[in-house]
């Protein structure tokens, strides 16, 4: 297929111009053994079969398209799919660049290529990849033909095969045991995860472009507030060009920002093609977390000129903000970690960002409905989970202007990683483009070097201190961040624990996952930490999304049930892990109903119920120790393929019971209940908002209606307030309703009470009364 060179206009590259190499090409494919094909030639020559493939796109769906395989989504097809890890794909299309650009400079640009990639242009080899996870640049200038059609070619070699003579000390590891994953720089997910399926993808995932560099242009552009003080911000600006001018001091630039009815503007001349200046802007609008004021971005148009004439730009959305972790890594009260945006403490309430989708290639589709979710859910933080990808600029858009800020992780999960200076320099250079590229979105509040890396050290029993320096997160990623990005936190590793710090790990900000025994057990109630980065509880899909995945005969019992597993999610051609997800979603519903179902339906309710109460109680447990708690961020809002899981809302966008109770109790004002104490449940209004205000408010009897508790209460900005108690006794088995007025706005929240096991049909009946509350929903629509 042949393309002309159309003008590129990005928000952030606003002179340059580009063609795009997305639609359709031709894949071929076959097993790596013997002596391989060295150029497409052979490959035409030996005869090996082709299908027509989708850029961007996944080789996976490209064979189902094509009818040689079927859904690896459904049943157990997924496990048809393990013999492609071992397999080679070659790619092809024509393109067509004019001739008016001549003397230009010509890049070919590769958003996302998994993993190992060799591209020649017109049988002339110009670039490889070693990284899905970051883009890929290459002149192409002396390759191509002018006015005339082009060639591009693409080899993906097996991941599996590329790595086999790796060095794997002794100490490697993954907690599943899949070694492989350390020296291979695609998702962690990608290897077999609790939440996503095995599958080694191959394939240009992401965009694909032909770009036209200009010999003059911009680089580099980085913004930074340094500091608020009284009614003024100062601005840090870095910037970077290149040119095949002789002399530089006929450059200079103009800086231009408006937010609204405000702007701001600076001019400066420049020294070097690095260069950078301070600046201050007085009376700025702020960029704010939900719920704390409001996410206000200033267009900032930044112009390089030359003899006083524009020759390059860059226009984006920046914020004025200082974001700041306040920590100290002890143990028990002594330890601390906590939120403060622009000198106000924030308190933090949103879920982990895990893959939108297993094969990569579909999340933009995916991208716009999966961020609503995140702001219907009322999150003020994400934390992108180092067992994925990196998200794209659109994903951090819709945080800046949403005012969700950001906890990214580097993509680093569950494993110890290679130390030798070869993977060193892979992870330095994944950071650096991945940093540079980012480092302007207001949202981002912290890198963090991994995943529970730290905390691995000490399952696999590595507590020496030579055992435990892990120099990534210790002296790659630090230098990284503090080089390139210098004005932000950097966390190494989720949860950090320090060196001083041994044998006990209740260190201030936890993954709380435990026994996942009853929700309201000790482990929870009893957690030390100040800060939950992750905690989950088990729920059903709805019955109709279960029939989209699972076979007919194969839809119940879940017990002994190789789809059920497969689906939960277990890799049966290897091992089946020590516990099983779906006999620990039953027994959580046995815990609370003291048996568990024997029909499909009824136990897809019994454990959607059960997974929303232990959300929204374990969201009301912080919320209520307020600030000894300072943040949650459950697990997980959307599933990536269809399964069981922690998830809220399923892979085919259907909404779980727990989203709903989230979603209210997430609100900024918020009224609930403590455990019972002294024959009392405490009545709190919690505020976590800078309003304040007259707050009417009332608990009544959810069977009888009658009235228990009643008010009003002046809220006070940002605070907890204790209005009242209830008595009762504690074997009791009682639904409260608590609803609240503030100015136009009506709230609800609703509680049980008593001692486990409950009732079902008793709850099924408060469940009526509970969805007709404010923000009214239906429970037919989560499970069946």
């Amino acid at each position: 297929m042949n393309l002309e060179l159309t003008a590129y206009i990005s928000r952030r590259i606003v002179m340059n111009q580009s063609m795009t190499l997305n639609g359709k090409w031709k894949l071929y494919y076959g097993l790596e053994e013997g002596e391989m094909p060295a150029v497409l030639a052979d490959v035409k020559a030996r005869n090996w079969p082709a299908v027509e493939a989708s850029v961007p796109g996944n080789v996976e769906l490209d064979l189902v398209r094509a009818g040689v395989e079927n859904d690896p989504y459904l049943g157990q097809n997924l496990y048809h799919f393990s013999k492609y890890e071992y397999y080679q794909w070659w790619f092809e299309r024509d393109f067509q660049i004019s001739e008016d650009l001549q003397g230009k400079n010509i890049a070919i640009k590769l958003h996302g290529l998994d993993t190992f990639g060799t591209i020649w242009i017109n049988d002339t080899l110009v670039g490889t990849t070693d990284n899905m996870m970051i883009e890929h640049e290459c002149d192409i200038t002396p390759y191509v033909r002018f006015g005339e059609s082009n060639h591009i070619a693409i080899r993906i070699e097996s991941a599996m095969n590329k790595i086999r003579d790796k060095d794997f000390p002794v100490n490697l590891c993954m907690s599943e045991r899949h070694d492989e994953l350390v020296w291979l720089r695609k998702p962690p997910h990608s290897f077999g995860w609790d939440i996503a399926p095995r599958l080694l993808s191959a394939g240009i995932w992401r965009d694909i472009e032909i770009i036209v560099n200009e010999k003059t242009r911009l680089t580099e552009v980085y913004y930074a507030t340094q500091q608020l003080q009284g009614n003024s911000a100062q601005m840090a600006v870095r910037y970077r060009f290149t040119t095949d001018k002789t002399y530089l001091n006929d450059f200079s630039i103009r800086i231009r920002g408006v937010c609204g009815e405000h702007s701001f503007e600076h001019e400066a001349n420049t020294k070097f093609v690095s260069d950078g200046f301070s600046f201050d802007v007085p009376n700025p609008k702020l960029w704010w977390p939900k719920g704390y004021g409001d996410a206000s971005l200033y267009e900032v148009t930044f112009v390089l000129l030359y003899k006083g004439q524009p020759v390059d730009s860059r226009t984006e959305n920046i914020g004025i903000r200082i974001l700041e972790l306040k920590t100290a890594f002890e143990l028990g009260d002594a330890g601390e970690f906590q939120i403060i945006a622009n000198g106000i403490p924030i308190f933090a309430k949103g879920t982990n960002w895990v893959p939108l989708d297993a094969l990569h290639s579909r999340d933009k589709e995916r991208l716009p409905q999966a961020h609503d979710l995140l702001e219907d859910l009322g999150c003020n933080i994400v934390r992108c989970w180092g067992g994925n990808v990196y998200e794209d600029h659109e994903f951090f858009d819709l945080c800046d202007r949403r005012g969700i800020m950001v906890w990214q992780d580097f993509a680093m999960a569950c494993a110890i990683y290679p130390q030798s200076e070869e993977f060193a320099d892979m992870i330095r250079k994944e950071a650096i483009s991945i940093v540079k590229k980012m480092r302007n979105h207001p949202s981002i509040l912290l890198w963090a070097g991994d995943n529970e890396i730290d905390q691995l050290y000490y399952h696999k029993g590595y507590v020496l201190p030579h055992a435990r320096n892990n120099r990534i997160s210790r002296e790659v990623l630090p230098n990284v961040v503090g080089s390139h990005d210098p004005f932000r936190t950097y966390l190494h590793s989720s949860p950090y624990i320090p060196e001083h710090i041994i044998g006990d790990l209740n260190v201030p900000e936890q993954h709380n996952w435990g026994p996942r025994d009853y929700f309201k057990g000790d482990f929870y109630k009893h957690t030390t930490a100040h800060f939950i980065s992750e905690i989950g509880y088990h729920g059903c899909p709805a019955v109709s999304s279960i029939k989209k995945f699972i076979s007919p005969d194969q839809l119940w019992p879940y017990s002994n049930n190789d789809e059920w597993d497969t689906h939960n999610t277990e890799y049966i051609p290897f091992e089946k892990r020590y516990y099983n997800r779906n006999e620990l979603m039953a027994s959580q519903v046995e815990i609370l109903f003291g048996h568990v179902p024997d029909t499909l339906e009824e136990f897809a309710l019994a454990s959607q119920i059960s997974q929303a109460e232990a959300k929204k109680f374990f969201v009301e447990m912080v919320r209520l120790r307020k600030w000894r708690r300072t943040g949650v961020i459950w697990w997980n809002a959307l599933d990536c393929w269809p399964q069981f899981s922690d998830a809220v809302v399923d892979y085919y966008f259907n909404k779980k019971l727990a989203y709903h109770y989230l979603k209210r109790v997430q609100a900024p004002v918020c009224l609930m209940m403590s455990e019972i104490e002294n024959w009392h449940h405490k009545v709190i209004l919690g505020n976590d908002s800078l309003e304040t205000g007259l707050v009417t408010y009332h608990v009544e009897d959810g069977d009888t209606g009658e009235i228990l508790l009643q008010g009003q209460v002046m809220m006070k900005a940002n605070e907890n307030v204790e209005v009242g108690s209830i008595k009762t006794l504690e074997g009791k088995k009682r639904l409260y309703l608590l609803k609240w007025n503030f100015n136009t706005t009506e709230g609800a929240n609703h509680y049980i009470s008593g001692l486990v096991p409950f009732d079902i049909n008793q709850y099924k009946n408060w469940l009526k009364t509970i969805e007709a509350l404010p923000g009214a929903f239906s429970s037919d629509e989560c499970y069946l």
